[in-house]
């Protein structure tokens, strides 16, 4: 029997979330089988599902970051795509890596679920939903 003494969780999938007042927000996730775009609703219910069959420690944490903030922000080394010797997981792409004036690598900024860490903002998954399902269609009422 395996006994787990310290165990983390951690994991990061990167989504562009399109907002619109006037419409249904929008998915666009390269690596989901659903339609391109997907709306948040199909989404949440068939890709995020609902985290009530999972431990509370398990519960699912996003962080939204607006694309200007992004943008402007976002830098990355690719350090975190190679092995401990230094050879590539994956070939890199061909373009060079993101930097800015001020960082060369900030991607676990990015991808921290700490609030006070990083741009953007970081909700709850059920808090999520509610804030961009509700937008655009506020007579709808959601259960997640």
């Amino acid at each position: 029997m395996c006994e787990v003494l310290d165990c983390q969780t951690l994991d990061y999938h990167v989504i562009l979330l399109v907002v619109d007042p006037q419409s249904e927000a929008l998915v666009y996730d390269l690596d989901s089988e659903l339609s391109f775009p997907c709306s948040l609703k199909v989404y949440a219910a068939q890709a995020l599902r609902s985290d009530h069959t999972l431990r509370p420690e398990y519960h699912r944490k996003l962080r939204v970051v607006p694309a200007d903030s992004f943008l402007l922000n976002f830098a990355s080394d690719r350090s975190h795509m190679k092995t401990s010797d230094g050879s590539w997981r994956m070939p890199p792409p061909l373009y060079p890596p993101v930097q800015t004036t001020e960082s060369h690598m900030n991607l676990d900024d990015f991808i921290s679920v700490d609030p006070a860490v990083g741009w953007g903002t970081v909700f709850r998954l059920d808090h999520f939903l509610q804030s961009y399902t509700t937008m655009s269609s506020s007579s709808s009422s959601l259960s997640w």
